[in-house]
């Protein structure tokens, strides 16, 4: 996790501790005066804690996005006729190396973005990479060549995408969520970065120094 989403994460969890304290509060005083509008503003608030906790949680796996950067480096070597090596590093340190079929390397992610209600909880855009596959130039090969597709994801206690469908309130402060790919052929030994912007995906050779 980056450092900001874990000054995102702090923050959230902050929050969610302190709409629990007043939200119990209101329900202690609606005890003591009857009032139904402190029952309903204590039960609205331990949901926005639950809500705040929830996303402190969720945030985990993914990376806050804010301008275009590198999510992944991807150094490819042919190793036959349609087919390569492609070695993976990730800005957490993290590496893979996967066997891939076809002309093309294609990689493609999640990404979402919030309302600006989430924004001003700190919440920004998110993404995550999901897989890594091989792509074949022809339209033929693409229906009778062999397939390759690998999982770039992580294992986390939370998906902010199922959690968005799940439920309503969350569901309200997502602006938008789709995926994005990127691909690029591989001919030759070649080292590729695989950057993310607010608009998606895209890769870009690394020129040799």
């Amino acid at each position: 996790m980056t450092e900001s989403l874990y000054y995102v994460a702090g923050g959230l969890a902050l929050l969610s501790v302190v709409f629990l304290i007043l939200g119990i509060g209101a329900l202690r005083r609606r005890q003591w005066v009857g009032s139904l509008g402190s029952g309903g503003t204590g039960a609205l608030l331990l949901s926005l804690a639950a809500l705040s906790g929830t996303l402190g949680v969720s945030t985990q796996g993914y990376r806050a996005l804010t301008l275009e950067e590198v999510a992944a480096t991807v150094t490819t070597t042919p190793i036959g006729e349609q087919r390569f090596r492609a070695f993976v590093e990730f800005p957490d340190g993290r590496r893979e190396s996967f066997e891939v079929a076809g002309d093309q390397l294609l990689v493609d992610a999640h990404i979402l973005k919030w309302h600006p209600l989430a924004n001003l909880l700190g919440v920004h855009t998110h993404y995550e990479l999901d897989r890594l596959a091989g792509r074949y130039l022809e339209l033929d090969d693409e229906l009778t060549a062999s397939r390759t597709v690998h999982s770039l994801k992580t294992e986390k206690p939370a998906d902010l995408f199922d959690l968005a469908r799940r439920y309503a309130l969350l569901a309200y402060l997502v602006d938008t969520e789709y995926g994005s790919a990127t691909y690029i052929e591989v001919d030759r030994p070649a080292t590729f970065e695989v950057r993310v912007s607010t608009t998606g995906l895209l890769i870009r050779e690394v020129e040799a120094e």
